[in-house]
Parts: structure tokens; C-alpha cells; sequence
């Protein structure tokens, strides 16, 4: 008995925040500068007269989402101007319907739920929102819809207005919107290559169903947890292999002034299906493939391809051309690039999703080498392979 009493005060101790000193100073920053600067201009803004309220309570605990988790979807914009308008308004049509002040505000904070979560702008503060309209005293009642606006609306703006700067200069995504999914590149109905195994976002979407509650976490915040959560238990399981390890080392490549013709001969004599393109100090500015090639040349149907590039690759021996004459001309760029220490399950995404190759380079930004699909098909297959000859020899052992 005393131990699970024991164990039962315990359960009543949160967990430990997982975010660093940098983090939590980042948080208290903005909520001083947040509530200082609508503080301020609220003042300024307000009349100066007795009874005035230029900063009402439930701004305090609107600071800690947008500043301590603006990720969460009860941090969003629409939350916390949608759900402190209409608690407002229904605290203040509450206050002046209903007589008894205890059940004016249990009918407020009740009605606000309702209406926030019709609305879709859930807010815990705009609870007290509803609270203050209805007990704020005489000169919230004396206000009456006024206070909807003012002080109400303007804090709300303003703090928000504050949020958007401070989260975005200080390195946090805000609005935190749910991000749409990466369009198929094929463009057919087929589940994305990285997504067929594992779990899908159809299953992600079930089980949210049946938990039916509301999460603190943004739905696409919670995918990419738990995908980083199966990359590092497959890290766990195998070990990590570099790009170091991997790549391919005597890279051919080409300069921004080569001209389109010897970079195509490149590509037919080496049988690639792109070379980087780096400058004097051998600093990758690009890439180029085949397809830069065949969009240049404006190959759309296969009549005439031949003469179409034909045309692209001839020399025009003037100083002056109406057509590309250099790979600089039709490289892409920005290209992505890999680190030589980059562990290469990090790369299996963006390989799956339609990049063929990926510049290596130092962290100097150095060309170090080049990894494409085969370099990681390979690694892949000798890892897994390794680790099911080890599997056994180590169950026996045991």
C-alpha cells in the first residue's frame, strides 16, 4: 500500500522539459518583450481616464504559448485573436443577460468552449477572457462591448504582432500552419517511395481519430516526430555509415564556363546523370543533368529530339549567342549538398523523393565527393546484410 501511494504522489511530478537553457532564455525574452511592448502601447493608445483598462490578465497566460510553444496549434494566430474575440463577446452578453454572477461565468466559459471549437480557435486564455468580462467589476461592466475591442482586440494584435517578430528573428517557425504534403514528382497516386513502409499518414490520421482528444502538437509536428523517432532506433539497431564511407571520390565535375557540349560528352563518356558544378576552389555552385539539358533544348515529344540537342550543344562562334553556351547558363541551383559526416539514413528521404544524386563536400564547402542512389542502395544492403549474419551467431551466443 505505501508504495503505491508512493507511486501515485509521483505520478502528479511532470517529466522533464527536454529543451536547453537557450530555449527557455529564448521564451522568457519574448514574454518580457512581448507583454512590455503591448504594456506600452496600450497606455499610450488608451485614454487616461479612471476606470481605464489598458492590459487585462489573460494576455500573461497568452505570452506563455506564443513565446514558451508556438508550435502548438492553440498558439496559432487565428487561436488567439478568434478565441479572445468570441469569449469577450459572450462573456459580455452573459454578463448583461444573466444576473447571478456565478452563473454568468460558468456559462460564459462554457459557451466560449463551444464557440472556439466550432470556430476551430481553441485558446486556454481566452477562458479567462470570458472570466474577466464577466468579473471584472464596475469598469469592465461599464465598458460593456467596448471592452471587446479595446482592451481586448488591441492586446490581442499586439501581442501577436510581437510573436510573429520575435519567433521568426529568433529562429522559430511562426505561424506554425500545418505544411501541406510534398507533391508526388511522378505525379501518379502511388504512396511516395518513403512512405510505403512504416506507418502512413493514413494511419497517423486513424489513430488521432480514435484518440479523440485535443493534442498540443501540430499533426505534421507529430508525423515528424515519430519518423526522426524510426530513424533513430534504426541508427540504434545498425549503427550509422557516413558519406564518408560511401561516396563516390574520383568525382567528375565541371566549372561554370564549360562549354555545354564537352559537359554532355562528359556525362555520355562516364555514363552519369549529372556532374557538379564547382568554381576555382573547387566549391560546389551547382549541378547539372540531363535534364537541365533536355529542358533547354525544349524537348517536349521525341520528333526531333536528336536535332533539338544537336542544337543546344553546337557552338555558336560569335561573341554574342541567343542560346546557352556555358553550363553556368543551365545549371540548377541551389543545389543540395551532404556533409562527409552526414549519417546517410538522413539522406534516404530526399533520395526517395525524387533526387537522383548529392553532391559530398567538406565543411569548407570543399567538393569531397558525390553519392547517388546506387552508393546508398549498396550501403544500405551490405548493412542490413551484416546484421542479419550477426543476428544469429549473437542469439546463440546468448
Amino acid at each position: 500500500m505505501p508504495d503505491s501511494i508512493s507511486l501515485w504522489f509521483k505520478s502528479f511530478i511532470p517529466a522533464k522539459a527536454n529543451v536547453d537553457r537557450f530555449e527557455r532564455m529564448r521564451s522568457c525574452a519574448g514574454s518580457l518583450f512581448g507583454i512590455l511592448l503591448v504594456g506600452m502601447v496600450s497606455y499610450a493608445v488608451l485614454p487616461h481616464k479612471a476606470g481605464t483598462i489598458w492590459l487585462i490578465a489573460p494576455m500573461g497566460a497568452s505570452a506563455v504559448l506564443l513565446f514558451a510553444v508556438p508550435s502548438s496549434p492553440l498558439a496559432q494566430p487565428w487561436s488567439i485573436i478568434g478565441g479572445n474575440l468570441c469569449a469577450a463577446l459572450i462573456g459580455v452578453t452573459c454578463a448583461k443577460l444573466v444576473p447571478e454572477p456565478a452563473l454568468a461565468a460558468a456559462l460564459a466559459i462554457a459557451l466560449a468552449i463551444g464557440a472556439m471549437f466550432y470556430l476551430r480557435c481553441i485558446h486556454p486564455p481566452s477562458g479567462a477572457v470570458a472570466l474577466t468580462a464577466v468579473l471584472g467589476g464596475p469598469a469592465v461592466q461599464a465598458m460593456g462591448y467596448g471592452f471587446v475591442l479595446s482592451p481586448v482586440l488591441l492586446n490581442s494584435v499586439l501581442l501577436l504582432a510581437t510573436a510573429l517578430f520575435f519567433n521568426n528573428a529568433s529562429g522559430r517557425r511562426y505561424p506554425h500552419a500545418q505544411q501541406s504534403a510534398a507533391p508526388h514528382p511522378h505525379h501518379t497516386r502511388d504512396e511516395l517511395p518513403i512512405t510505403r513502409l512504416g506507418f502512413s499518414h493514413e494511419d497517423l490520421d486513424e489513430v488521432l481519430k480514435r484518440y479523440n482528444q485535443v493534442l498540443d502538437i501540430g499533426r505534421d509536428d507529430l508525423e515528424e516526430i515519430f519518423l526522426q523517432t524510426e530513424m533513430r532506433a534504426y541508427h540504434r539497431r545498425f549503427g550509422q555509415t557516413l558519406c564518408a564511407s560511401v561516396m563516390s571520390r574520383d568525382v567528375v565535375a565541371v566549372e561554370f564556363a564549360t562549354g555545354l557540349d564537352e559537359a554532355w560528352r562528359l556525362l555520355q563518356a562516364h555514363r552519369l546523370r549529372a556532374l557538379p558544378v564547382i568554381d576555382r576552389g573547387r566549391h560546389v555552385i551547382g549541378i547539372i543533368s540531363r535534364s537541365d539539358f533536355l529542358e533547354h533544348a525544349g524537348v517536349e515529344v521525341h520528333t526531333g529530339l536528336t536535332a533539338q540537342l544537336r542544337a543546344l550543344l553546337h557552338r555558336v562562334p560569335l561573341l554574342h549567342s541567343d542560346k546557352p553556351e556555358v553550363v553556368g547558363q543551365i545549371m540548377s541551383r541551389p543545389v543540395v549538398t551532404a556533409q562527409v559526416d552526414t549519417p546517410l539514413l538522413e539522406l534516404v528521404p530526399r533520395m526517395a523523393d525524387g533526387l537522383h544524386q548529392i553532391p559530398v563536400v567538406q565543411a569548407d564547402g570543399k567538393l569531397a565527393g558525390m553519392l547517388t542512389q546506387s552508393d546508398m542502395i549498396a550501403a544500405l544492403y551490405e548493412k542490413n546484410l551484416a546484421a542479419a549474419r550477426s543476428g544469429p551467431s549473437l542469439r546463440s551466443a546468448a
